[in-house]
């Protein structure tokens, strides 16, 4: 094949990709979305042991906000990291309670990382998971052990950065990163809250799963479920 057909396939083949990652992470949001709301009563009763029993309603908000966004642009003619800079922008619109600001961070996190490649293979899908945790850390501040949704992202970070270092099949590190983050969800139950409105009852959040982190694991299956298919 002559070197100038050749560079020319591989532009169209790495477009093709792209609008591939695009639909992916499409289906995604749907998918976290539809979860979100078979678990909306759940997160709301979480949250009303130890808050004000709303982030059922509020993460149902967010992820429809950002579907209802990705459905008026074309996700053929969408890059990854433009989906990621929608989800950002509408789910920060729809949700103004702290959720709002934590998540439109990490997505606007995770779009930054795919800038360089557009790809999720593998590497992109760690960058994404360790990206989205890095952005929930510096808007919110927090660290392992507050009692927050951290306690499941960050080891769910851990073992994408893991993967990444010992080149594992995303199978492999998918199924690790929801491992990692349900010991490290349930781990909250053993916990005194420290941020947020839990803090208020002290000795009180003890014996209760942060919602935050609870949520945290739907996302988490969902992103495994539809983005182990892009391998």
């Amino acid at each position: 094949m002559p070197l100038r057909r050749f560079h020319e396939f591989q532009i169209i083949w790495e477009v093709k990709m792209q609008e591939t990652a695009a639909r992916h992470l499409g289906r995604m949001f749907q998918l976290i979305a539809f979860s979100m709301k078979q678990e909306k009563e759940r997160r709301s009763d979480l949250d009303g042991a130890i808050g004000d029993a709303d982030h059922g309603i509020t993460m149902v908000l967010g992820f429809s906000a950002v579907n209802n966004a990705l459905a008026k642009v074309d996700l053929e003619q969408t890059l990854p990291s433009e989906v990621f800079a929608i989800a950002a922008s509408a789910f920060l619109d729809a949700v103004g309670a702290s959720t709002g600001p934590l998540y439109a961070t990490a997505f606007r996190y995770a779009s930054k990382a795919l800038k360089a490649h557009e790809s999720l293979d593998m590497q992109g899908q760690a960058a994404v998971v360790e990206a989205m945790t890095r952005g929930i850390q510096d808007r919110g501040k927090g660290q392992r052990g507050d009692k927050t949704m951290l306690d499941a992202w960050i080891p769910a970070m851990e073992v994408a950065i893991d993967a990444r270092a010992h080149g594992l099949s995303s199978l492999e590190m998918w199924n690790g990163i929801v491992e990692a983050a349900e010991k490290g969800s349930d781990s909250t139950r053993s916990m005194v809250a420290t941020r947020g409105r839990a803090a208020r009852l002290g000795e009180r959040s003890l014996g209760h799963v942060d919602p935050g982190a609870a949520s945290a694991i739907i996302i988490l299956r969902a992103m495994r479920d539809s983005l182990i298919e892009e391998q």
